[in-house]
């Protein structure tokens, strides 16, 4: 099991004790909550990384690049 480590939050009484009332546990909650966001954030990274390669090739231009794949190709 991979190793954990404890996060906490604070939240008010009358949160906590709807919590308690419904159920809910409050550490699953959390977790997900988290999970998503760090999916998201990691999600956002990777659109900007592709924007940026984007900007890049379109700089290079289109014969330079059928120069550089028909380069490759003869190399093999």
């Amino acid at each position: 099991m991979p190793k954990q480590v404890t996060v906490s939050a604070r939240i008010d009484v009358e949160l906590r004790r709807k919590l308690k009332e419904l159920g809910i546990k409050p550490s699953e909650v959390i977790r997900r909550a988290l999970e998503r966001e760090v999916e998201e954030r990691l999600r956002l990274q990777l659109y900007k990384k592709v924007e940026r390669a984007g900007e890049i090739i379109r700089r290079v231009g289109r014969e330079e690049w059928v120069r550089a794949v028909r380069e490759s190709r003869e190399e093999r």
